[in-house]
């Protein structure tokens, strides 16, 4: 089996784990506590989409240039408890510049069911946001009928996350400054 396939299928068992948890503060501290760095699932997943995007197949479409890519791994299926399965690489350190308080914000989007969003910093130290806060290593989780921009500072990070049914928009504007 290849490590894509090692990874969908990784996924999979995780996914039927929790398909009956909905996203928010209490699964986020629940991911993290359970399946945080240093367990074997995050640890399995981090290793496999580390690999993914180093040999071009996680993370391989670029959005904005090659320091926000992203990639759909999987379809949301019967294998996938219905949830997709996608890739972000995010680079706030793109250029060369070494300033690791900038933030990069890729574009905004809602999530109509929520998101479970697992953070594998590449660059030590770099961290993306979540609703609860700047997240190193660990999982962060949208709830549903959330909505953001991602943001990510300290370097580059991948995001390996999951979505139920699949729902994503990018056909919402962000609110008006105030």
């Amino acid at each position: 089996m290849n490590a894509k396939s090692l990874l969908i299928a990784r996924s999979a068992a995780f996914l039927a784990e929790v398909k009956n948890k909905t996203a928010g503060e209490a699964l986020e501290h629940w991911l993290n506590a359970t399946h945080g760095p240093g367990s074997p699932l995050y640890d399995d997943l981090a290793g496999l989409i580390r690999q993914g995007v180093a040999d071009g197949w996680a993370a391989n479409v670029e959005i904005a240039g090659p320091h926000y890519r992203r990639s759909r791994l999987a379809e949301p299926s019967a294998a996938t408890e219905y949830f997709s399965i996608t890739a972000v690489y995010m680079d706030s350190m793109a250029g060369g510049h070494a300033d690791d308080a900038r933030v990069f914000r890729g574009d905004y989007h809602a999530h109509p069911y929520g998101e479970l969003n697992m953070v594998i910093p590449v660059t030590t130290g770099a961290q993306l946001a979540g609703p609860l806060g700047w997240r190193g290593a660990g999982w962060t989780c949208p709830a549903p009928g959330s909505h953001h921009y991602p943001e990510a500072r300290g370097g580059a990070v991948i995001a390996l996350f999951f979505l139920p049914a699949g729902r994503i928009a990018y056909d919402i504007q962000p609110p008006l400054a105030a």
